[in-house]
């Protein structure tokens, strides 16, 4: 079993939560710059396991997502959709759609960034759009619990951290310098990180279940150390210890939290991390199986195959497929 290291830095063993926005770290799937004149719409499609986000800076739009009530949405605010599910952006409500978004003719400005001009010639609005993915396993689970649209105003705090990175956002993609989608891509970390702050401090539903445990000041602490070292021979005696408290009442004000026990929890973190570093495609599943603390690759895929519902073989050939495009025959 591999022996737990050090935090990375000293703060985060005191704010478990904290140490979940530490590792929010994105990778920029798509950027564009919509220029819209009304009337227009536009249909954004689905992206699995990914996040979008659209920043108005100026005039607005209207967010429509299935089954929640529209957002309007000004210049100087943000909107983040975190659950890959696909939505519309019209100016008003009646807007005729011209199509998926990634289907309408545009500027390729670079392999990851485009100019979309689109729309029937009146009032103006401009938008800067993205779509971005995350590795880190633990991030994915806090965004599990967001609600389907977060929607920050900055309008009446334009000095707020949030407005700061709007502009700066803004800015950069407007100025298209070298190593912009490098810098888009760090705002593009704190506007996620400040919007899911914002809704942390605001939302009730922020305070229960595994959020709720995970700011818990003793369980908090059991659940940062799984996170840090998953391939730790964690047992319930030493994550009440983590947590400073009795093996018993640390079990049950587990599951009470986080709806399942603590040692269920772990083996999911595990794979979790496994199925993550499976499709990054460097590292053999018995590489992976020995960092998480398994004694045999057998073992390691009883249990990813039970957990996950299919084998990390199988994850590490799918991986590897969308990776190495087929070559095209003449």
């Amino acid at each position: 079993m591999s022996i737990r290291p050090a935090p990375v830095e000293p703060w985060l063993s005191h704010d478990p939560l904290g140490e979940a926005l530490y590792l929010v770290r994105m990778n920029g799937v798509f950027y564009s710059q919509t220029e819209a004149t009304e009337p227009w719409g536009v249909v954004m499609p689905p992206f699995a396991n990914c996040m979008s986000f659209h920043v108005v800076t100026r005039g607005g739009c209207w967010l429509e997502i299935e089954g929640q009530a529209s957002v309007y949405v000004r210049a100087g605010e943000l909107a983040l959709v975190p659950h890959g599910r696909g939505h519309l952006l019209r100016s008003n409500p009646g807007a005729t759609l011209m199509g998926r978004v990634d289907e309408l003719p545009q500027q390729m400005v670079s392999e990851h960034y485009s100019l979309l001009r689109c729309g029937g010639g009146g009032a103006r609005s401009t938008l800067i759009c993205g779509v971005v993915s995350f590795d880190q396993p633990t991030v994915g689970r806090l965004l599990e619990l967001l609600p389907p649209v977060i929607h920050i105003d900055t309008a009446d705090d334009r000095d707020s951290p949030i407005g700061a990175a709007l502009r700066l956002m803004s800015a950069e993609l407007r100025s298209l310098r070298p190593g912009g989608e490098a810098v888009t891509t760090r705002l593009a970390d704190i506007l996620v990180i400040e919007a899911i702050r914002s809704w942390l401090a605001s939302d009730p539903a922020a305070r229960t279940g595994w959020l709720g445990a995970i700011q818990d000041p003793q369980l908090g602490r059991a659940i940062a150390a799984v996170h840090r070292s998953p391939g730790e021979e964690w047992t319930v005696e030493s994550l009440a210890r983590e947590a400073v408290m009795s093996r018993s009442a640390f079990a049950a004000r587990f599951t009470e939290l986080v709806g399942e026990p603590a040692m269920r929890y772990v083996t999911r973190c595990r794979m979790d991390v496994a199925r993550s570093r499976l499709e990054r495609g460097d590292a053999t599943v018995g590489a992976v199986a020995a960092e998480l603390g398994y004694l045999s690759e057998a073992s390691f895929s009883r249990a990813f195959t039970r957990t996950l519902g299919s084998s990390p073989g199988a994850v590490r050939r799918a991986a590897n497929e969308i990776r190495t495009p087929a070559v095209s025959q003449h």
